[in-house]
């Protein structure tokens, strides 16, 4: 990860959103129907790194869907393009029970540490691009948010091509990742989190989301 690190700074990166720790719950109906839309709805609670209190930081609901026509069908091969609605709350738990009386039910759960990263104003280019560092418990991964010709911008100038592009979200690579190593897919948390469940040791890996 020191090597990333290098590279974002020679890009020009600087940390618009410090180091936080998110557990994320996602909900569905028994039947599954949102994955079904591959639409999402999740909880996210964030929290500070570094802090002695408990207290979140922030809470999050969020509502994903695809974008209907969203451009060129190269643009939908190499991106991911959804519709996202967020809303931000003051009591997960209550949202929760929301949800499940509703018949939404959580059924997986994943965290990680993410480090939000944004290019200077000077860089027009990256007008709206986000670049999320996220330590995950299979390993690090780089997000990029914002217009898709900023995408392959920044991705080619932190040394990665188009082919190693990941549009899978974390579950598939959860599920993968148990799949490689003969284990039952659980939820992804870190390992002291997940008492000996598939919850690997903490392994760098360096790939583009």
């Amino acid at each position: 990860m020191p090597g990333l690190r290098r590279r974002l700074a020679k890009l020009g990166a600087r940390v618009v959103r410090p180091r936080l720790h998110e557990r994320n719950a996602l909900f569905d109906t028994a039947q599954g129907s949102l994955a079904r839309r591959e639409q999402l709805l999740r909880i996210r609670v964030e929290s500070p790194v570094g802090r002695s209190t408990k207290q979140a930081l922030r809470t999050v609901v969020t509502f994903k869907r695809p974008i209907i026509n969203p451009g060129s069908s190269k643009n939908r091969e190499r991106h991911k393009v959804r519709e996202e609605i967020e809303l931000e709350v003051s009591d997960a738990k209550a949202l929760a029970t929301i949800f499940e009386v509703l018949g939404v039910s959580r059924w997986f759960q994943y965290e990680k540490f993410r480090t939000t990263f944004g290019l200077r104003a000077s860089n027009a280019w990256a007008a709206g691009l986000l670049i999320e560092l996220d330590e995950t418990p299979i390993g690090v991964f780089l997000e990029l948010e914002g217009p898709a010709r900023a995408i392959d911008r920044a991705a080619k100038a932190l040394g990665f091509v188009k082919r190693e592009y990941i549009l899978a979200n974390y579950m598939v690579l959860y599920r993968e990742y148990c799949r490689r190593r003969g284990k039952k897919v659980r939820d992804m948390l870190f390992a002291k989190s997940q008492n000996g469940k598939c919850a690997a040791s903490f392994k760098k890996r360096k790939l583009f989301s």
